[in-house]
Protein backbone atom coordinates (compact mmCIF):
# COMPACT_ATOMS: atom_id res chain seq x y z
CA UNK A 1 0.00 0.00 0.00
CA UNK A 2 2.63 2.29 1.13
CA UNK A 3 5.02 1.67 -2.07
CA UNK A 4 1.67 2.35 -4.11
CA UNK A 5 1.29 5.23 -2.97
CA UNK A 6 5.10 6.39 -3.36
CA UNK A 7 4.98 4.86 -6.60
CA UNK A 8 1.57 7.18 -7.43
CA UNK A 9 3.84 10.40 -5.63
CA UNK A 10 6.80 9.49 -8.35
CA UNK A 11 4.66 9.45 -11.16
CA UNK A 12 2.79 13.20 -9.71
CA UNK A 13 5.96 14.76 -9.87
CA UNK A 14 7.25 13.41 -12.96
CA UNK A 15 3.98 14.39 -15.05
CA UNK A 16 4.05 18.08 -13.28
CA UNK A 17 7.54 18.39 -14.35
CA UNK A 18 6.99 17.07 -17.97
CA UNK A 19 3.70 19.29 -17.85
CA UNK A 20 5.54 22.24 -17.08
CA UNK A 21 8.20 22.05 -19.33
CA UNK A 22 6.09 21.24 -22.49
CA UNK A 23 3.15 23.74 -21.80
CA UNK A 24 4.59 26.90 -20.01
CA UNK A 25 7.86 27.03 -21.99
CA UNK A 26 5.55 27.19 -25.22
CA UNK A 27 3.42 29.58 -22.90
CA UNK A 28 5.96 31.95 -22.22
CA UNK A 29 7.32 32.52 -25.85
CA UNK A 30 3.10 32.85 -27.14
CA UNK A 31 2.96 35.48 -24.28
CA UNK A 32 6.01 36.84 -25.10
CA UNK A 33 4.52 38.66 -28.34
CA UNK A 34 2.79 41.21 -25.73
CA UNK A 35 5.82 42.46 -24.22
CA UNK A 36 5.71 45.18 -27.39
CA UNK A 37 3.70 47.14 -24.54
CA UNK A 38 3.87 48.44 -20.90
CA UNK A 39 0.64 46.70 -20.32
CA UNK A 40 1.91 43.43 -21.98
CA UNK A 41 5.05 43.71 -20.10
CA UNK A 42 3.05 43.67 -16.51
CA UNK A 43 0.69 40.86 -17.63
CA UNK A 44 3.55 38.64 -19.17
CA UNK A 45 5.13 39.08 -15.23
CA UNK A 46 1.82 38.04 -13.79
CA UNK A 47 1.30 35.38 -15.70
CA UNK A 48 4.76 33.99 -14.33
CA UNK A 49 3.88 33.98 -10.88
CA UNK A 50 0.78 32.53 -11.45
CA UNK A 51 1.30 29.48 -13.56
CA UNK A 52 2.96 27.47 -10.83
CA UNK A 53 0.24 27.79 -8.53
CA UNK A 54 -2.65 27.03 -11.58
CA UNK A 55 -0.44 23.62 -12.56
CA UNK A 56 0.04 22.12 -9.14
CA UNK A 57 -3.64 23.10 -8.46
CA UNK A 58 -4.61 21.43 -11.80
CA UNK A 59 -2.55 18.15 -11.38
CA UNK A 60 -2.88 17.84 -7.48
CA UNK A 61 -6.69 17.33 -8.53
CA UNK A 62 -5.94 14.33 -9.95
CA UNK A 63 -6.54 11.33 -8.00
CA UNK A 64 -3.24 9.58 -7.46
CA UNK A 65 -5.14 6.36 -8.03
CA UNK A 66 -5.35 7.41 -11.36
CA UNK A 67 -1.72 7.41 -12.07
CA UNK A 68 -1.40 3.52 -10.91
CA UNK A 69 -2.57 2.88 -14.70
CA UNK A 70 0.42 5.34 -15.74
CA UNK A 71 0.50 3.30 -19.72
CA UNK A 72 -3.40 3.85 -20.20
CA UNK A 73 -3.54 7.29 -18.68
CA UNK A 74 -0.36 9.11 -19.72
CA UNK A 75 -1.16 9.44 -23.34
CA UNK A 76 -4.37 11.18 -22.54
CA UNK A 77 -2.51 13.48 -20.92
CA UNK A 78 0.46 14.14 -23.30
CA UNK A 79 -2.05 14.53 -26.09
CA UNK A 80 -3.62 17.28 -24.44
CA UNK A 81 -0.16 18.60 -23.98
CA UNK A 82 0.38 18.67 -27.33
CA UNK A 83 -1.85 20.82 -28.32
CA UNK A 84 -0.38 23.54 -26.50
CA UNK A 85 2.97 22.84 -27.41
CA UNK A 86 3.77 21.46 -31.20
CA UNK A 87 7.41 20.02 -31.27
CA UNK A 88 8.53 22.68 -34.01
CA UNK A 89 11.96 23.05 -35.29
CA UNK A 90 14.68 25.98 -34.54
CA UNK A 91 13.39 26.95 -37.98
CA UNK A 92 10.00 26.85 -37.92
CA UNK A 93 9.41 28.58 -34.08
CA UNK A 94 11.99 31.24 -35.84
CA UNK A 95 9.46 31.63 -38.75
CA UNK A 96 6.75 32.01 -36.11
CA UNK A 97 8.13 34.78 -34.23
CA UNK A 98 8.55 36.51 -37.10
CA UNK A 99 4.91 36.43 -38.28
CA UNK A 100 3.80 37.21 -34.81
CA UNK A 101 6.63 40.44 -35.23
CA UNK A 102 4.87 41.22 -38.42
CA UNK A 103 1.48 40.90 -37.30
CA UNK A 104 2.21 43.07 -34.36
CA UNK A 105 3.38 46.07 -36.76
CA UNK A 106 1.10 45.73 -38.90
CA UNK A 107 -1.94 46.42 -36.57
CA UNK A 108 -0.17 48.91 -34.10
CA UNK A 109 1.98 50.40 -36.72
CA UNK A 110 5.30 50.44 -34.35
CA UNK A 111 8.59 49.18 -35.89
CA UNK A 112 8.43 45.95 -33.19
CA UNK A 113 11.65 46.90 -31.62
CA UNK A 114 10.87 45.87 -28.16
CA UNK A 115 9.09 42.88 -29.17
CA UNK A 116 12.19 41.70 -31.06
CA UNK A 117 14.08 42.44 -28.32
CA UNK A 118 12.35 40.75 -26.04
CA UNK A 119 12.59 37.67 -28.05
CA UNK A 120 15.96 38.28 -28.82
CA UNK A 121 16.35 38.07 -24.62
CA UNK A 122 13.99 35.30 -24.53
CA UNK A 123 16.03 33.35 -26.46
CA UNK A 124 18.96 34.39 -24.59
CA UNK A 125 17.73 33.12 -20.94
CA UNK A 126 16.92 29.81 -22.68
CA UNK A 127 20.68 29.66 -23.83
CA UNK A 128 19.06 29.22 -27.57
CA UNK A 129 21.81 31.16 -28.93
CA UNK A 130 21.59 29.85 -32.29
CA UNK A 131 17.81 30.32 -32.57
CA UNK A 132 18.60 34.11 -31.13
CA UNK A 133 21.71 34.19 -34.04
CA UNK A 134 18.92 32.99 -36.89
CA UNK A 135 16.10 35.21 -35.70
CA UNK A 136 18.44 38.48 -36.34
CA UNK A 137 19.67 37.22 -39.63
CA UNK A 138 15.99 36.51 -40.65
CA UNK A 139 14.79 40.29 -38.96
CA UNK A 140 17.84 41.80 -41.67
CA UNK A 141 16.59 39.86 -44.38
CA UNK A 142 13.20 41.59 -43.88
CA UNK A 143 14.62 45.27 -43.32
CA UNK A 144 13.52 45.14 -39.65
CA UNK A 145 15.29 47.01 -37.11
CA UNK A 146 16.64 45.75 -33.89
CA UNK A 147 17.18 47.81 -30.88
CA UNK A 148 21.08 48.19 -29.87
CA UNK A 149 19.95 46.01 -26.63
CA UNK A 150 19.27 43.33 -28.69
CA UNK A 151 22.64 43.15 -29.93
CA UNK A 152 24.51 43.98 -26.37
CA UNK A 153 22.17 40.94 -24.74
CA UNK A 154 23.20 38.24 -27.69
CA UNK A 155 26.81 39.60 -27.30
CA UNK A 156 26.45 38.50 -23.29
CA UNK A 157 25.13 35.72 -24.13
CA UNK A 158 27.93 34.35 -25.79
CA UNK A 159 30.43 35.60 -23.18
CA UNK A 160 28.15 34.07 -20.80
CA UNK A 161 28.93 30.85 -22.52
CA UNK A 162 32.17 31.22 -22.46
CA UNK A 163 32.15 30.30 -26.59
CA UNK A 164 34.61 32.56 -27.77
CA UNK A 165 33.73 31.46 -31.45
CA UNK A 166 30.22 31.98 -31.19
CA UNK A 167 31.24 35.66 -30.20
CA UNK A 168 33.54 36.22 -32.77
CA UNK A 169 30.42 34.75 -35.53
CA UNK A 170 27.70 36.74 -33.17
CA UNK A 171 30.01 40.10 -33.96
CA UNK A 172 30.77 38.97 -37.48
CA UNK A 173 26.80 39.07 -38.18
CA UNK A 174 26.19 41.99 -36.34
CA UNK A 175 28.58 43.85 -38.25
CA UNK A 176 27.37 42.65 -41.53
CA UNK A 177 23.51 42.81 -40.67
CA UNK A 178 23.85 45.86 -38.80
CA UNK A 179 25.07 49.60 -40.11
CA UNK A 180 26.57 51.44 -36.38
CA UNK A 181 27.24 49.35 -33.16
CA UNK A 182 27.29 51.67 -30.09
CA UNK A 183 30.70 51.72 -27.87
CA UNK A 184 29.22 49.76 -25.76
CA UNK A 185 28.85 46.84 -27.85
CA UNK A 186 32.37 47.23 -28.70
CA UNK A 187 33.44 47.29 -25.06
CA UNK A 188 31.20 44.08 -24.13
CA UNK A 189 33.36 42.29 -27.38
CA UNK A 190 36.43 43.93 -25.91
CA UNK A 191 36.17 42.21 -22.63
CA UNK A 192 35.33 38.82 -23.55
CA UNK A 193 39.12 38.59 -24.42
CA UNK A 194 40.31 39.69 -21.30
CA UNK A 195 40.78 35.85 -19.75
CA UNK A 196 41.36 34.80 -23.25
CA UNK A 197 44.84 34.33 -24.27
CA UNK A 198 44.61 32.71 -27.77
CA UNK A 199 46.06 35.89 -29.57
CA UNK A 200 46.07 33.75 -33.18
CA UNK A 201 42.18 33.22 -32.65
CA UNK A 202 42.01 36.92 -32.46
CA UNK A 203 44.16 38.27 -34.70
CA UNK A 204 42.08 35.65 -36.98
CA UNK A 205 39.48 37.32 -36.47
CA UNK A 206 40.48 40.27 -37.29
CA UNK A 207 42.24 39.43 -40.95
CA UNK A 208 38.27 38.18 -41.63
CA UNK A 209 36.43 41.14 -40.88
CA UNK A 210 38.73 43.32 -42.78
CA UNK A 211 38.13 41.09 -45.66
CA UNK A 212 34.59 41.03 -44.47
CA UNK A 213 33.36 44.44 -44.03
CA UNK A 214 36.13 46.24 -46.45
CA UNK A 215 36.61 49.47 -46.57
CA UNK A 216 34.49 50.32 -44.04
CA UNK A 217 36.65 48.22 -41.98
CA UNK A 218 39.62 50.36 -40.62
CA UNK A 219 36.83 52.64 -38.90
CA UNK A 220 35.62 49.19 -36.77
CA UNK A 221 39.21 48.33 -36.40
CA UNK A 222 39.82 51.84 -35.09
CA UNK A 223 36.78 51.48 -32.22
CA UNK A 224 37.80 48.04 -31.59
CA UNK A 225 41.43 49.05 -30.35
CA UNK A 226 40.00 51.90 -28.78
CA UNK A 227 37.44 49.32 -26.70
CA UNK A 228 40.32 46.56 -25.83
CA UNK A 229 42.40 49.67 -24.38
CA UNK A 230 39.90 50.94 -22.43
CA UNK A 231 39.26 47.59 -20.80
CA UNK A 232 43.25 47.87 -20.37
CA UNK A 233 44.25 45.07 -23.04
CA UNK A 234 46.95 47.52 -24.30
CA UNK A 235 48.89 44.74 -25.87
CA UNK A 236 46.62 43.50 -27.24
CA UNK A 237 45.29 46.88 -28.83
CA UNK A 238 48.54 47.17 -29.96
CA UNK A 239 48.89 44.00 -32.02
CA UNK A 240 45.81 44.65 -33.36
CA UNK A 241 47.17 48.00 -34.56
CA UNK A 242 50.31 45.79 -35.95
CA UNK A 243 48.11 43.55 -37.50
CA UNK A 244 46.47 46.51 -39.36
CA UNK A 245 49.42 47.53 -41.30
CA UNK A 246 49.23 44.06 -43.18
CA UNK A 247 45.69 44.40 -44.06
CA UNK A 248 43.53 46.11 -46.78
CA UNK A 249 42.38 48.32 -43.96
CA UNK A 250 45.47 50.26 -43.34
CA UNK A 251 45.70 52.37 -40.21
CA UNK A 252 44.43 56.26 -40.60
CA UNK A 253 44.82 59.61 -38.76
CA UNK A 254 42.30 58.17 -36.15
CA UNK A 255 43.99 54.81 -35.86
CA UNK A 256 47.58 56.79 -34.88
CA UNK A 257 45.85 58.95 -32.92
CA UNK A 258 44.50 56.34 -30.73
CA UNK A 259 47.83 54.51 -30.50
CA UNK A 260 49.59 57.64 -29.34
CA UNK A 261 46.93 57.90 -26.75
CA UNK A 262 47.46 54.81 -25.59
CA UNK A 263 51.21 54.82 -25.76
CA UNK A 264 50.89 58.38 -23.67
CA UNK A 265 48.87 57.41 -21.12
CA UNK A 266 51.40 54.42 -20.37
CA UNK A 267 54.50 56.72 -20.16
CA UNK A 268 55.65 54.67 -22.94
CA UNK A 269 57.08 57.57 -24.82
CA UNK A 270 60.04 55.97 -27.36
CA UNK A 271 57.79 53.85 -28.16
CA UNK A 272 55.09 57.28 -28.84
CA UNK A 273 57.55 58.83 -31.02
CA UNK A 274 58.48 55.81 -33.33
CA UNK A 275 54.69 55.56 -33.83
CA UNK A 276 54.35 59.49 -34.98
CA UNK A 277 57.39 59.35 -37.01
CA UNK A 278 56.13 56.48 -38.70
CA UNK A 279 52.79 57.57 -38.95
CA UNK A 280 54.61 60.81 -41.43
CA UNK A 281 56.43 58.00 -43.48
CA UNK A 282 52.99 56.63 -44.32
CA UNK A 283 52.24 59.67 -46.07
CA UNK A 284 49.45 60.64 -43.17
CA UNK A 285 49.68 64.59 -42.24
CA UNK A 286 49.27 64.74 -38.31
CA UNK A 287 46.37 67.55 -37.17
CA UNK A 288 45.86 69.15 -34.30
CA UNK A 289 44.65 65.94 -32.16
CA UNK A 290 47.95 64.25 -33.43
CA UNK A 291 50.07 67.24 -31.70
CA UNK A 292 48.21 67.50 -28.85
CA UNK A 293 48.15 64.03 -27.73
CA UNK A 294 51.68 63.70 -28.27
CA UNK A 295 52.38 67.18 -26.49
CA UNK A 296 50.16 65.38 -23.48
CA UNK A 297 52.23 62.31 -23.65
CA UNK A 298 55.67 64.09 -23.27
CA UNK A 299 54.59 66.71 -20.86
CA UNK A 300 53.27 63.41 -18.72
CA UNK A 301 56.94 62.00 -18.44
CA UNK A 302 58.70 65.46 -17.99
CA UNK A 303 59.64 65.99 -21.81
CA UNK A 304 59.48 69.97 -21.70
CA UNK A 305 62.42 70.28 -24.61
CA UNK A 306 60.05 68.16 -27.05
CA UNK A 307 56.67 69.53 -25.66
CA UNK A 308 58.36 73.02 -27.27
CA UNK A 309 59.77 71.21 -30.15
CA UNK A 310 56.64 69.53 -31.48
CA UNK A 311 54.86 73.15 -30.83
CA UNK A 312 56.58 74.79 -33.04
CA UNK A 313 56.87 71.78 -35.91
CA UNK A 314 52.89 72.27 -35.37
CA UNK A 315 52.55 75.64 -35.87
CA UNK A 316 55.22 75.81 -39.02
CA UNK A 317 53.39 73.12 -40.45
CA UNK A 318 50.40 75.49 -40.67
CA UNK A 319 47.84 74.09 -37.21
CA UNK A 320 47.04 76.19 -34.87
CA UNK A 321 47.69 75.10 -31.54
CA UNK A 322 43.78 75.46 -29.66
CA UNK A 323 42.85 76.06 -25.92
CA UNK A 324 44.23 72.47 -25.43
CA UNK A 325 47.89 72.81 -26.45
CA UNK A 326 48.07 75.74 -25.03
CA UNK A 327 46.59 74.64 -21.20
CA UNK A 328 49.27 71.76 -21.64
CA UNK A 329 52.14 73.57 -22.06
CA UNK A 330 51.62 76.47 -19.93
CA UNK A 331 50.63 74.50 -16.67
CA UNK A 332 53.82 72.57 -17.43
CA UNK A 333 56.10 75.32 -17.34
CA UNK A 334 54.95 76.53 -14.80
CA UNK A 335 55.20 73.43 -12.56
CA UNK A 336 59.10 73.19 -14.08
CA UNK A 337 59.99 76.64 -12.57
CA UNK A 338 60.04 78.56 -15.79
CA UNK A 339 57.78 81.02 -15.30
CA UNK A 340 58.73 83.31 -17.98
CA UNK A 341 57.76 80.65 -20.56
CA UNK A 342 54.47 80.37 -19.13
CA UNK A 343 54.00 83.93 -19.42
CA UNK A 344 54.81 84.24 -22.99
CA UNK A 345 52.53 81.01 -23.73
CA UNK A 346 49.80 82.89 -21.98
CA UNK A 347 50.08 86.06 -23.91
CA UNK A 348 50.48 84.34 -27.19
CA UNK A 349 47.47 82.27 -26.61
CA UNK A 350 45.49 85.79 -25.66
CA UNK A 351 47.08 87.07 -29.05
CA UNK A 352 45.78 84.56 -31.07
CA UNK A 353 42.24 85.58 -29.42
CA UNK A 354 42.13 82.18 -27.50
CA UNK A 355 40.03 83.45 -24.39
CA UNK A 356 41.91 81.10 -21.35
CA UNK A 357 40.54 78.76 -19.50
CA UNK A 358 39.65 79.15 -15.35
CA UNK A 359 41.83 76.38 -15.27
CA UNK A 360 44.52 78.02 -17.29
CA UNK A 361 44.56 80.61 -14.65
CA UNK A 362 44.16 79.42 -11.73
CA UNK A 363 47.40 76.92 -12.82
CA UNK A 364 49.37 79.99 -13.38
CA UNK A 365 48.38 82.02 -10.03
CA UNK A 366 48.96 79.04 -8.18
CA UNK A 367 52.89 78.59 -10.21
CA UNK A 368 53.02 82.38 -9.83
CA UNK A 369 52.68 82.10 -5.84
CA UNK A 370 54.88 79.06 -5.35
CA UNK A 371 57.44 81.41 -7.04
CA UNK A 372 57.36 84.57 -4.88
CA UNK A 373 55.33 87.05 -7.81
CA UNK A 374 52.63 87.33 -5.61
CA UNK A 375 51.97 90.88 -7.10
CA UNK A 376 51.03 88.93 -10.70
CA UNK A 377 49.23 86.43 -9.60
CA UNK A 378 47.01 88.96 -7.66
CA UNK A 379 46.73 90.61 -10.77
CA UNK A 380 45.71 87.71 -12.57
CA UNK A 381 43.58 86.93 -9.74
CA UNK A 382 41.64 89.78 -10.76
CA UNK A 383 41.83 88.97 -14.43
CA UNK A 384 40.20 85.92 -13.85
CA UNK A 385 37.43 87.39 -11.64
CA UNK A 386 36.96 90.34 -14.30
CA UNK A 387 36.69 87.29 -17.33
CA UNK A 388 34.29 85.14 -14.84
CA UNK A 389 32.16 87.85 -14.76
CA UNK A 390 32.33 89.03 -18.08
CA UNK A 391 31.76 85.82 -19.15
CA UNK A 392 27.89 85.65 -16.84
CA UNK A 393 26.93 89.00 -17.68
CA UNK A 394 23.87 89.43 -19.97
CA UNK A 395 24.38 90.62 -23.63
CA UNK A 396 22.50 93.58 -23.00
CA UNK A 397 20.90 95.81 -20.15
CA UNK A 398 17.62 96.74 -20.17
CA UNK A 399 16.93 100.65 -19.77
CA UNK A 400 14.44 101.63 -16.63
CA UNK A 401 11.55 102.84 -17.29
CA UNK A 402 11.33 106.86 -16.21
Amino acid sequence: MVAGALNGRAKLNTLTFLLRRSCLDRLNYTVAVGLHSAKGIRAFNTLHRCRNFLLDNCIKSIPVGVLFNWPTFAPSIFGCCQSFSTQASPAEFVDEVLAEVLSVMANSQSSGEELCAAYIDKFCNDRNLSGAIRLVRTLHDKNIPLHPSAYNRLLKAAVEENDIDLLCQSFKDLLVFCRSLNSSTYLIFAQAFIKENDVHCLLRFFREISELIFPSSTTVMNRIIFAFAECGQVDKALLIFDQMKSLKSKPDVITYNTILGILGKCGRTYEMLKEFVAMKEDGLIPDIVSYNTLITGLRKVGRLELCLVYYREMCESGIEPDLRTYNALIDSFGKSGNIEESLRLFNEMKHRGICPSIHVYKSLISNLKKMGKLELAIAFSNEMKESISNHHRPNYIQPKNR
